[in-house]
């Protein structure tokens, strides 16, 4: 096992309680492919689980869920239940046993991996037959108004702000290299009602918006509050905001 990774770049423990908070909730449905396709429902490791959202819902289907995350702060939020277990660490050097997982998690998180190596480490502790499945969500479509501002907003002001890494997303971690076949994945969808003031605190939960903050000592979402109350109308009414789920898995051969 190796035994140093690439320092981790923490991006959310300082607003860790916003991201809690504020992030989206993925569908039932794509917990229930996972433990379709899962060899047994005895042990999930979700890595990089921050606040645990993940984990609480594979808890719901697993014996057992091995939740791991480097940063403290996001665990602090973490919700806890019987059958999981937080630990910090990274996901590239986990206390997992060789051949011990039958699923292995990674909800909007990849990009952040030191990827060889956190690959090798998912072949590692998978069982044969196994599967690694990882997911990520980019920007969020509302009305063609609101899309316009947050598009601006994305590209322009904090646009310098987003690190490399974020073109995996951008891209829905097309081209990703697998250390297995491929599995065919649904097509997956996020949808939730927020009002104003929800979709706002979310967008405070951008590690670009945080860079920028950082770096000019200015925060720029009371004037974008300012402009899409313009174009929301009644600021208490909520209005659907949807993101489509990109999905990729790979299952290991059941002959390794």
């Amino acid at each position: 096992m190796p035994d140093q990774v690439t320092p981790f770049k923490d991006h959310f423990s300082q607003q860790s309680s916003a991201y809690a908070q504020y992030r989206p909730s993925y569908p039932a449905a794509l917990f229930d492919w996972l433990a379709g396709v899962a060899p047994s429902l005895q042990l999930v490791w979700d890595a990089a689980t921050g606040n645990g959202q993940a984990a609480v819902a594979l808890a719901e289907y697993f014996e057992r869920v091995i939740a791991t995350e480097p940063s403290q702060g996001q665990l602090a939020n973490a919700e806890p239940r019987p059958n999981i277990e937080y630990r910090i660490e990274p996901a590239e050097v986990s206390s997992l046993p060789d051949a011990s997982v039958d699923l292995i998690t990674v909800a909007q998180a990849l990009h952040w991996f030191d990827l060889p190596r956190f690959m090798q480490e998912a072949d590692r502790v998978l069982k044969p037959g196994g599967v690694l499945a990882v997911w990520c969500y980019e920007v969020f479509s509302c009305d063609p108004k609101v899309d316009a501002i947050i598009s601006e907003f994305y590209h322009g002001t904090i646009g310098p702000y987003w690190p490399p890494e974020r073109r995996w997303i951008e891209q829905g971690y097309a081209g990703l290299v697998f250390p297995h076949p491929h599995l065919e994945t649904p097509t997956l969808q996020m949808a939730l009602s927020w009002d104003l003031a929800a979709l706002v605190g979310y967008l405070g939960t951008w590690s670009a918006t945080q860079r920028y903050k950082e770096d000019t000592s200015h925060d720029p979402l009371p004037a974008l509050a300012e402009q899409l109350t313009a174009v929301w109308g009644d600021v208490a009414q909520p209005k659907q905001v949807s993101w489509p789920l990109k999905l990729q898995a790979c299952r290991k051969p059941a002959d390794r």
